[in-house]
């Protein structure tokens, strides 16, 4: 028998920050994909499908607390489950 597993419907905006009002723990329990103006990324923080924008990292730069400073990158966003 193959079940299919029941996943939670993915957000138009989402975040992997714990402290972002946009962090949904329950999609993070499997393996989320971006395509990002048809490729795949591996190293995006934040999404937001319909205004079309990506939050990555910019390099080891990092601001005085210590975290990452983010770049957002405009295009076409897709999500998927792998």
């Amino acid at each position: 028998m193959s079940e299919t597993p029941n996943f939670p419907h993915l957000p138009d905006r989402l975040s992997i920050n714990v402290s972002s009002p946009y962090h949904v723990a329950a999609v993070f329990e499997h393996d989320v994909g971006v395509r990002f103006n048809g490729k795949e990324r591996d190293d995006v923080e934040e999404y937001c499908i319909s205004e079309g924008w990506i939050r990555v990292p910019a390099g080891k730069t990092v601001d005085r607390k210590g975290h990452p400073l983010m770049l957002k990158l405009k295009g076409k966003v897709e999500v998927f489950y792998r």
